[in-house]
């Protein structure tokens, strides 16, 4: 009997299945679990509150709060300890999502893959390798054979570029442009606090109109649009991080399921695993995953 391919593992039991874990919950990890779960890996997610998840119809976060969330037809499983995780990677109904860290998810069993997806932009940056079989950082900071195996660019234009040799572009804060707003479609918030507010991601929102409160102080809508992501209520979140994002395009606005970008990155992460698997006669020094249209 021939074992299974390795870029396209088992899913007849997490004793096969190549077990992946994913730090962050946001809408460009949730989309690289949707596609990793997908091919047969065994995928835990791990939250971390930095930067706060704002694009929430768009990521499995909002399933670390027992509320039902499918992307692409794939459901998410919380797990509140290893026993939980355990028995998630066994059912394999889903991707687990969990508040456990990397610690505490390397006693489980030996990570064969590590996905660093939490674009903490302007966070230190962890060394990753050693700690997985095989390890990918997304987005700046991750520089390939310093920090990680393979880095993946994040960038507008530029996302979904597999950097095998070398590192991934410093942020430097320019914000892909949706309709005719760019970073000004973000409202940030000024000092640390608790965060609430009633509003539903998809709604219609009016510049002026008052979003939430942030230690009481009222938080507006920037222009008129759709509220395409929001810090969900209750948070308490740091000053300097997105509270909100306003999408100007109205009908052609776009606030759930899995956005071109983030499908773009999880191909190249897809992509990296696929590399990896190859024989080293046989890889390319570079490999470019061409971006979707910037839509």
């Amino acid at each position: 009997m021939t074992s299974p391919s390795p870029s396209s593992p088992s899913s007849s039991g997490d004793h096969r299945a190549r077990y992946v874990v994913i730090l962050g919950t946001n809408e460009i990890a949730s989309a690289v679990a949707v596609r990793l779960h997908q091919r047969g890996y065994g995928v835990v997610m791990s939250h971390d509150p930095l930067p706060p998840v704002i694009r929430r119809k768009m990521a499995f976060h909002d399933a670390l709060f027992d509320d039902p969330v499918v992307l692409a037809g794939v459901t998410a499983q919380r797990a509140d300890n290893g026993v939980a995780v355990v028995a998630g990677l066994r059912q394999r109904g889903g991707v687990v999502i969990t508040d456990l860290g990397l610690l505490d998810l390397m006693v489980i069993r030996s990570l064969d893959v590590l996905i660093d997806a939490r674009l903490q932009k302007y966070q230190s940056t962890p060394d990753l390798r050693r700690l997985a079989q095989f390890t990918i950082g997304l987005g700046p900071g991750f520089t390939a054979g310093a920090n990680c195996d393979f880095a993946i660019e994040t960038k507008p234009s530029k996302e979904g570029a597999l950097v095998r040799r070398g590192a991934t572009e410093p942020a430097d804060g320019v914000v892909r442009r949706l309709g005719e707003r760019g970073a000004e479609r973000f409202v940030y918030s000024a000092s640390p606090g608790r965060w609430h507010s009633a509003m539903e991601i998809g709604s219609r929102v009016f510049k002026d109109y008052i979003v939430g409160y942030l230690a009481g102080d009222p938080v507006a809508a920037p222009f008129d649009g759709i509220l395409r992501g929001v810090v969900r209520d209750g948070m308490e979140v740091p000053a300097g991080v997105k509270l909100l994002e306003v999408d100007p395009r109205m009908r052609g606005a776009v606030w759930s399921g899995i956005e071109d970008r983030a499908q773009t990155i999880a191909r190249a992460v897809e992509g990296a695993l696929a590399l990896r698997d190859t024989p080293s006669v046989l890889r390319p020094s570079f490999r470019a995953v061409s971006p979707a249209d910037d839509r």
